[in-house]
């Protein structure tokens, strides 16, 4: 939405194409970019195997062919993939002999023996656009591999303390330590319940919000987490908050937010806009976080996994309610600057000049 929306259209003018007429459709719609939709074969999970790769294959050599008739039809001058995992746009853009950006929003460490033959794949691209140092880490010297950060969408602003924790029926007093984001198997819910039960969040009777609900298809995996809770007993120190569009009331209600990733995370927007809205954030030191988070400058880092010293860093901060300010305050100037909108328009659209030339 952001890079679609926001580009210099005297330079570029975007043709976006979705899968599917959804909020998304309708708010680029709205920011009058042209949307059209056609279906658009995705690999996720569960064909990372030899017989999903044929399924998949097959399914992008025809969505290919589609999109290759639109560029062509269209006088479409770049193919911009936004996303790895979108594999279409690679033939349609060869098909219209024009260059292509592959976005690369993805770090691929569990993709076991299938990842150097994706990688392939992905360095057949004019330019791969990726978020993270850490995500371009993934490549080699001689892909076409470019770190551009992901930009804030959208000005992160706290509610004020006691509105929020009212509204989230939350005391006044007791400390809170938040998990935003989607529950998997690698986001980290279950650290957080695990470092609830440490004796540091354990002493201090600290809440825990987990806000986000789990992927469709996907709820055994919010049962899990709270049928830890239970096995643990802090489900009566855990609030699931499921999905909220209201960001700035549960930022408003926490002391701490937590990224606990327990796999490499790209660039985790949750990570960014809590920083951007001033929260002190503790996350897990691998991926992309080392690079939104400066431990001790701006956040704290924790080994992943580590839930007993995710609850040592989370105690020691609640202890110093000074401490935490200065470091949301740090946060809040450094990823502004560092993740603004404009430094990403800035940086696309000069990778857009560079695969022209």
């Amino acid at each position: 939405m952001l890079i679609a929306s926001g580009l210099d259209r005297g330079r570029y003018r975007p043709l976006v194409v979705l899968p599917d007429e959804g909020t998304l459709a309708t708010d680029l719609r709205a920011a009058g970019v042209e949307v059209e939709v056609h279906e658009l074969a995705t690999l996720r999970r569960g064909l990372a195997s030899a017989r999903g790769a044929v399924a998949i294959g097959a399914a992008a050599v025809s969505d290919a062919l589609r999109l290759g008739a639109l560029v062509r039809r269209r006088r479409v001058a770049l193919v911009h993939s936004n996303t790895s995992v979108v594999l279409g746009g690679a033939v349609a853009a060869a098909i219209g002999r024009v260059p292509h950006v592959w976005h690369v929003r993805e770090i691929y460490s569990r993709f076991g023996r299938l990842w150097p033959r994706y990688r392939s794949l992905l360095s057949t691209a004019s330019a791969l656009a990726c978020v993270s140092a850490a995500t371009a880490a993934q490549f080699r010297k001689r892909d076409a591999a470019r770190v551009i950060h992901d930009g804030l969408a959208f000005d992160p602003v706290r509610e004020s303390r006691q509105t929020a924790r009212r509204s989230l029926g939350l005391g006044d007093t007791e400390p809170v330590i938040t998990v935003l984001g989607r529950i998997s198997d690698w986001k980290g819910q279950d650290v957080l319940v695990r470092a609830l039960a440490e004796p540091p969040l354990r002493n201090r009777g600290a809440i825990g919000l987990i806000a986000g609900e789990a992927w469709p298809g996907a709820d055994d995996r919010l049962e899990r987490v709270l049928e830890l809770a239970r096995e643990l007993e802090v489900a009566d120190r855990l609030r699931m908050l499921g999905f909220r569009e209201d960001v700035g009331t549960v930022l408003g209600a926490t002391d701490l937010v937590a990224v606990p990733s327990t796999a490499p995370d790209p660039l985790p927007g949750a990570a960014i806009e809590s920083a951007a809205a001033g929260c002190a954030v503790i996350a897990s030191a691998h991926g992309g976080l080392p690079e939104i988070i400066r431990d001790g400058e701006t956040g704290t880092l924790v080994a992943p996994g580590d839930a007993a010293a995710l609850s040592r860093a989370a105690a020691g901060l609640l202890d110093d309610p000074e401490l935490r300010q200065r470091l949301g305050a740090a946060a809040s100037a450094d990823v502004r600057e560092r993740f603004s909108a404009a430094r990403l328009l800035t940086g696309i659209q000069a990778l857009y000049d560079s695969v022209r030339a």
